[in-house]
């Protein structure tokens, strides 16, 4: 005889409750398994497409771990370097911007910066601010970042982690699969089925959109020549993870780097323009259909949500797991809706001919 529906959510429950406040408790160093576990995730398929070509589970991880690291490696040494590099560098430079700006401003419209004006008062705030804080943060958050420990930690465990669930996936998936209640596997499965779906569709598509289009701005803003090319292109791919938001912080902020460097010779600033137009092109029209495909079910404000919620929670660690557990809670949640809107809660009582 199985448990009522009562004790089946109570249990359910205390098992979602206590996951959390060990995830909680753990978040310190969890940060290397969730990421390593995050990439075999997104290589996954790419093992079962060589497997099904003949190639030996082993091997095609071997060869797809050779071929990580070896990028890896290509990065460290060429890219993160350069990019750090400008991400000081671009602090250091922002107060001349704002100085710049005021005197535009200034020259332009002159009621508005009169002494005792809100605008000049926020203006001369914001630079001493960048001044001040800028460089310290950056400083401060790469001393962080890269204290010892957690580089090796991450360096070395995340590779070792990624590459042992990416040889083994299908047979932890096999096990957790035998660990499923037999009174609702086919709901469980089906429901399991959905919540890969949308992470196939959104995870695996969307990075594939993000690394696309950020190599595609920081090499076409580096070619151009705009100073700080290659931190823009990388925080607007980053951000695209986010609909919407890394088109529109990308774009402003190198169209605002653009006039500034460019001011005498506009036709760089529409060239510069005309980079994020053709990327948001390619994305709407060609990148998303053939990569995410269709709606997914995760809007960007459901999004947004979950990234700081968990970022607060848990850290950077925390901002991995959202968009798997905000997919996975909005599949149960239209589950659970679609059980509901069938139940008699909804539809009240049935005449007999009903």
């Amino acid at each position: 005889m199985g448990l009522s529906s009562g004790k089946q959510v109570k249990w359910w429950g205390v098992v979602a409750v206590v996951t959390i406040l060990v995830l909680w408790q753990v978040s310190s160093v969890i940060l290397p398994f969730v990421a390593g576990a995050a990439i075999a995730y997104f290589l996954d398929p790419i093992a079962d497409r060589m497997e099904r070509m003949g190639m030996p589970r082993t091997m095609a991880t071997v060869i797809i771990s050779l071929i990580c690291v070896l990028l890896l490696v290509f990065l460290f040494l060429l890219v993160v370097p350069k990019m750090i590099e400008q991400l000081v560098g671009l602090f250091k430079s922002a107060p001349d911007y704002i100085a710049q700006l005021q005197i535009y401003l200034g020259e332009k419209f002159p009621d508005l910066f009169i002494e005792e004006s809100t605008i000049r008062r926020s203006l001369a705030n914001f630079e001493g601010l960048l001044n001040d804080k800028g460089v310290a943060f950056i400083n401060g958050l790469l001393s962080k970042s890269l204290a010892v420990f957690d580089f090796l930690l991450i360096v070395f465990i995340t590779p070792v982690v990624a590459f042992y669930l990416l040889l083994d996936w299908d047979r932890m998936v096999a096990k957790i699969d035998s660990w499923l209640p037999r009174q609702h596997l086919e709901e469980i499965r089906k429901i399991g089925r959905d919540i890969d779906g949308v992470l196939a569709g959104f995870v695996r598509g969307q990075m594939s959109v993000c690394l696309i289009l950020g190599v595609f701005y920081a090499i076409a803003l580096m070619l151009i020549g705009l100073q700080y090319g290659l931190v823009v292109g990388v925080i607007a791919g980053f951000l695209t993870f986010i609909p919407y938001v890394g088109s529109l912080v990308g774009g402003v902020l190198s169209i605002g780097l653009a006039i500034f460097q460019f001011w005498d010779n506009p036709v760089w600033i529409g060239i510069v323009a005309a980079i994020f137009l053709i990327g948001q092109l390619v994305e709407g029209n060609v990148l998303t259909p053939k990569l995410v495909g269709g709606s997914v079910g995760l809007h960007p404000v459901w999004l947004l949500f979950a990234l700081s919620t968990f970022g607060a929670m848990l850290g950077f660690a925390g901002m991995l797991i959202a968009v798997p557990v905000a997919a996975s809670i909005g599949v149960i949640g239209r589950f659970f809706m679609a059980k509901y809107m069938e139940g008699p809660l909804y539809r009240g009582p049935q005449s007999p001919e009903e």
